[in-house]
């Protein structure tokens, strides 16, 4: 059957693949973490502390992997980044005395990096596979129709791996459920290196260190509203809606991984879908208009839950309802964010602007994870939402800046 398609369409059936592989385990071993430790004992934000070199990693690897994948090739990096998650969970193979919040961390930083390598080369290689015969629009909708389905797959994969680290850590055990992803994943590696093809989306003229750092105003704009996106999103959601659904709503652990594991599913359900729902049925593609009318809608959504929480309604159903609206609005926007980046980025060395952005998009996380256990500790849940809603404000008055009615753009700042 395989041998049936386009090597354009096998590149991509290989590369979404292998997408997926690393996100079955990146999840699973994320799971895996806070299981584990909370068994320890460990306290929810020591737990969420293991997390930040892995959060901070990601802005430097987006900066400098784009640069790399523009200079080495894609297939390149997208096996480092393979080759490095291996190394990463092989260092928690170590006896349990080793297993310490430092040792932890630099794994855990390790896995950061790759996951961010594996991440920026997917979303990159999808542009270089555009079948080149094709008109512009229909090219554009081909675009948006193949970056939707490979981010929200990976999305609804990571939710899935929720639950295999919680199976496999109750099956195996913490080293055995970790020995047998990195066997995986290995196979995995081995077949990347084997069918992937050279030099995918490598740069005709080598980029110097200087061009890491994007010059079009458009996709400088849009990194600046994804970085404000997506620490709107982990304001509330990395730590404080967990402790939350724990210490107010006396969920008991396993609820809350499942409830969160099948939030995450749904939200990559949605963002595979996210073409029809912005208009590509009837022939449109979305432009800055879109990203704006998008951040503005999903803006309300924590202002309302915020406003909800103190009217003291029934908190299960405010935040609960309000979150699975939140989910459906936030998915729609980083879906058509990622479509926006990959259609703004240069043709030739399409990795360094993605990488940029995506660096941005790392800051943004990292931004929201510290303030999301700082904010709830002041003010609870409704401080965080507040600062979510603004978050949200400033990502839809920067996406004002963002060209209308043209997918592309080569405005220099």
């Amino acid at each position: 059957m395989l041998a049936n398609l386009s090597q354009d369409i096998r590149q991509y059936l290989f590369i979404t693949g292998n997408y997926w592989a690393f996100t079955l385990t990146d999840g699973a071993l994320r799971m895996l973490v806070v299981l584990h430790f909370y068994e320890l004992g460990y306290s929810a934000l020591a737990i969420a502390s293991l997390f930040l070199f892995y959060e901070f990693f990601g802005v430097v690897t987006n900066l400098l992997g784009g640069w790399l994948g523009a200079r080495l090739g894609l297939n390149k990096t997208m096996n480092i980044g393979l080759g490095l998650q291996i190394v990463a969970l092989s260092m928690l193979l170590v006896p349990a005395d080793m297993l310490t919040v430092i040792w932890v961390m630099a794994a855990q930083a390790m896995s950061g990096i790759a996951k961010d390598l594996n991440k920026m080369s997917a979303k990159s290689a999808v542009k270089t596979l555009l079948p080149k015969d094709t008109g512009a629009s229909e090219a554009e909708s081909q675009l948006f129709k193949w970056i939707a389905i490979l981010t929200g797959s990976k999305n609804t994969l990571k939710g899935v791996g929720f639950f295999m680290g919680g199976a496999l850590l109750t099956w195996l055990g913490f080293t055995g459920a970790i020995a047998a992803m990195a066997i995986a994943l290995a196979l995995v590696f081995i077949t990347s290196l084997m069918v992937l093809k050279k030099d995918l989306g490598k740069a005709k003229n080598k980029p110097k260190f200087k061009d890491l750092f994007s010059k079009s105003k458009a996709i400088n704009m849009l990194s600046a509203a994804r970085l404000f996106l997506f620490g709107a999103r982990d304001i509330w959601f990395v730590i404080a809606l967990p402790v939350f659904l724990a210490s107010q709503l006396d969920w008991s652990h396993t609820a809350v991984g499942s409830f969160l594991a099948l939030w995450v599913i749904a939200y990559g359900g949605v963002q595979a879908f996210a073409p029809s729902l912005t208009g590509k049925k009837s022939g449109q593609v979305p432009d800055g208009k879109s990203a704006f009318f998008w951040a503005a809608l999903l803006t309300l959504s924590p202002a309302l839950i915020a406003l909800g929480l103190m009217a003291e309604l029934s908190a299960v159903y405010i935040v609960i309802g309000g979150l699975l609206v939140f989910g459906v609005l936030f998915a729609i926007n980083s879906s058509l964010h990622s479509y926006l980046i990959v259609s703004y980025a240069s043709d030739d060395g399409v990795s360094l602007d993605v990488g940029f952005y995506y660096m941005a998009n790392a800051m943004g996380r990292l931004i929201g994870t510290i303030l999301s256990g700082w904010a709830f500790q002041i003010g609870g849940l409704t401080l965080c939402l507040w600062l979510s809603s603004g978050f949200l404000l400033a990502a839809s008055i920067i996406s004002l800046a963002l060209p209308r009615h043209s997918t592309h753009s080569t405005q220099e700042l």
